[in-house]
């Protein structure tokens, strides 16, 4: 399914990119617009090639009229915010998509967030690198519903995972990877009681967290 919407992303976004710069799409010769033509027999813009070609009752046979074509209206493409803003979303969208098809494992999505993981068991340091490098983090949830998301790939590979939550420099104070402080906690019951000595956050198999010493394997869970 994932492989379906990245190649209809990209087409789409190479069918935008090529209307954008060329202004021409499907159905467009990509032709300058015929400039007025000459006046003959008092007829306004008949062309030389009707010229000698009549109708059923000897009027002269009119090419038919019509309508302009939608990318001949508005406002010339430089000046039409509308594509741009479409490519930077899609952009967005094929650098995330891409990300988790290099991980080639298992997904889940809340809102605007895609959770997946690769299911190799490492130390965190290199979870948190395989992640940076596909191009997201190390998961983090920030809410229940998405702290469910993770739970559901920890159950399915029914492994405990690392998640992007480290501790400051005082003591039992955690926060996000980039340094913001917690919004949301899951902390299994008594945790986190390492008072120092266990810098890194993994999830259990019941969505709950514990602190832990960051040199242990456990499953790598991502985020994009």
């Amino acid at each position: 399914m994932l492989s379906h919407s990245f190649y209809t992303l990209t087409a789409v976004a190479a069918l935008l990119l090529t209307c954008h710069a060329r202004r021409q799409c499907p159905g467009n010769t990509g032709r300058p617009e015929t400039p007025g033509l000459p006046e003959r027999d008092g007829l306004k813009g008949q062309s030389h090639l009707s010229q000698g070609f009549t109708g059923q009752f000897g009027s002269p046979m009119r090419p038919p009229r019509r309508n302009s074509l939608p990318w001949e209206q508005g406002l010339p493409g430089s000046l039409d915010p509308e594509p741009h803003s479409d490519l930077v979303h899609l952009k967005h969208r094929l650098a995330r998509l891409e990300g988790v098809l290099v991980l080639n494992g298992k997904i889940r999505e809340v809102g605007d967030k895609i959770f997946a993981s690769n299911g190799k068991k490492v130390d965190f340091a290199s979870a948190l690198a395989s992640c940076e490098e596909a191009g997201g983090t190390l998961a983090t949830p920030m809410k229940e519903e998405e702290n469910k998301a993770v739970l559901s790939i920890v159950k399915e590979y029914n492994q405990y995972a690392y998640l992007g939550i480290t501790e400051g420099e005082t003591a039992g104070q955690f926060k996000y990877i980039n340094s913001m402080p917690l919004n949301y906690t899951k902390w299994y019951k008594y945790e986190p009681n390492g008072k120092g000595t266990e810098k890194c956050v993994e999830m259990y198999t019941d969505g709950t967290w514990n602190d832990k010493k960051c040199n242990l394997h456990r499953l790598t869970v991502c985020e994009f």
